[in-house]
């Protein structure tokens, strides 16, 4: 399972009853995808949150494709984010702190730290890779990739 299927819409049912509508708890899933992408009465949200839902329908809605918010861009932008996030030496508690500071999303940190881990398997698999197929040069950029998301 994606870790973009583990990131939740926080204060989910009040969102909803400001909304006058039902939308799924997970931040990725299609009703919510498509309430963020029309942007359908957002103006009955109070400013503070609307400013943060504007917010990441903008970091992350905002691409060219014709399917578009279905398209994959979504999901990459916010692991991009999450990865930048880890780059800049966040934990996965203060990671999930500053997602939620930010768009109002949030997720489990034991969820946060085995995306990460596995992102560290990923990465260790493709050194091998690379390796075995005389890329040193790839290999040992692949290696400090490895180390900073792991420290």
């Amino acid at each position: 399972m994606a870790i973009t299927d583990k990131i939740y819409v926080k204060n989910h049912r009040q969102l909803s009853s400001q909304l006058e509508t039902n939308i799924p708890k997970g931040a990725f899933k299609g009703a919510t995808l498509d309430m963020l992408f029309r942007g359908d009465g957002l103006e009955k949200l109070d400013e503070t949150t609307r400013d943060r839902v504007l917010d990441f329908a903008e970091d992350f809605l905002d691409c060219d494709c014709d399917d578009n918010p279905y398209c994959g861009c979504p999901e990459r932008k916010f692991i991009r984010y999450l990865l930048e996030l880890r780059a800049q030496g966040l934990g996965p508690d203060a990671i999930v702190d500053v997602m939620t500071d930010d768009y109002m999303v949030y997720a489990y940190p034991g969820d946060v730290l085995s995306f990460l881990d596995d992102g560290v398997r990923t990465l260790e698999a493709a050194e091998s890779l690379a390796r075995v197929d005389g890329a040193t040069e790839k290999a040992d950029e692949i290696r400090q990739s490895k180390r900073d998301l792991a420290r």
